[in-house]
């Protein structure tokens, strides 16, 4: 048999698989159905379990039978998609309102007047009045009890990455996502008086600004420490004794504001820099326009269970514009995931992919929702 008719075979047989596979949800709608007048749950632990045992004791071949097991557990979630969906054509949505930035009068940030936070504040406000906070948790919290409308954070950069800090708060604070913005980011090197390079003792910035600007720090051999925000680390440089030949890694704008000498304007690793900032609200609050849903979840540690994760948002035609994981700080090892993909909470396949996720997952949360800038 030559490699025409073997592939001629194949297909016939893939026809075959198809026509049956469509046998099988069509059977799959028709319990649906069932489950809808009796009440009864779409997961069924123990059925699924039952399925794959009989499987693997089918196939006959040990080195086929994680493969008929995937196969199997494949078919199975499409079939608890359709199932979802049928479940939930009457089921309500989500309640929310639409963002009022035009009227907002309380909107905070980390940091001082010149950080690149306020820049992102602006883009979303105008001019409105921000308040500061000294710590990104500090926002998290006045969001949370109501003290402030609206906290603008950085989440991640296109030269450092992702601001670990915030992924770690937004576990921990009650609030939603209803926005982001894009600054760009150009960071210059200032000193209170003029100085060359080789004479600074310790350059002060926020660890993310440090990150992005490494190679320049290396090259002249510059000690660095972190400090809480680019703004509040040039604030301290200009409080220091010139004696002690501190500098800042800081913005242009945030320098010229102080007063401070800018020793060197191309100190960053990358010459295209920004940085994504979110707006958080403690209610949700959803644009017209959103079109990427943010959740975190945590999956079982056993085996396959992230490709099993991740095939729901393949089957239910959603693309993943993120995937984040921080560690679970509990003693053990476990990870939460983070991932941000595309579609809007008033359609139904999200409505039953996050239903899905939720019922069949460790840990589930909805963190709100955004137009992808």
């Amino acid at each position: 048999m030559d490699l025409k008719q073997l592939r001629d075979n194949i297909d016939t047989i893939d026809s075959q698989i198809l026509s049956l596979f469509l046998e099988r949800m069509e059977l799959c709608r028709n319990v649906a159905e069932y489950k809808k007048a009796n009440n009864l749950p779409v997961f069924q632990g123990g059925r699924e379990d039952e399925v794959i045992r009989r499987i693997r004791e089918q196939t006959g071949d040990a080195n086929l039978e994680n493969g008929t097991a995937a196969l199997f557990t494949t078919i199975m979630d499409i079939s608890k998609h359709l199932q979802n969906q049928a479940l939930l054509d009457n089921a309500p949505d989500y309640v929310f309102s639409e963002p009022d930035f035009i009227n907002a009068s309380e909107i905070g940030c980390q940091g001082t007047s010149g950080a690149n936070s306020e820049a992102a504040a602006k883009m979303i406000f105008g001019n409105k009045p921000v308040k500061f906070f000294h710590s990104f948790e500090d926002v998290f919290k006045a969001v949370e009890s109501g003290e402030i409308q609206y906290g603008v954070l950085p989440i991640h950069n296109s030269t450092a990455g992702s601001v670990t800090a915030t992924y770690d708060l937004m576990g921990k604070y009650s609030t939603y996502i209803v926005r982001t913005v894009c600054v760009e980011i150009n960071h210059c090197l200032a000193a209170k008086a003029p100085i060359k390079p080789e004479e600074i003792s310790c350059v002060y910035s926020h660890p993310q600004a440090l990150a992005q600007c490494s190679d320049y720090l290396t090259a002249h051999g510059l000690k660095s420490k972190d400090y809480g925000n680019t703004a509040t680390a040039a604030e301290f440089v200009k409080a220091s004794q010139e004696s002690d030949r501190l500098a800042a890694i800081c913005s242009r704008d945030c320098a010229e504001a102080l007063g401070l000498h800018i020793i060197s304007d191309t100190v960053a690793d990358c010459p295209v820099n920004r940085t994504k900032f979110i707006c958080i609200s403690k209610n949700l609050q959803v644009m017209p326009d959103a079109d990427t849903i943010s959740v975190m979840l945590q999956i079982p540690h056993t085996q396959g269970s992230l490709y099993r994760m991740l095939t729901k948002f393949y089957i239910n035609g959603m693309n993943l514009c993120k995937l984040e994981s921080r560690p679970v700080r509990d003693g053990s090892f476990e990870v939460m995931f983070y991932l941000d993909f595309t579609g809007k909470v008033t359609d139904r396949h999200v409505k039953a992919l996050m239903t899905d996720l939720s019922n069949n997952l460790e840990y589930f949360r909805f963190l709100g929702t955004f137009r992808e800038e």
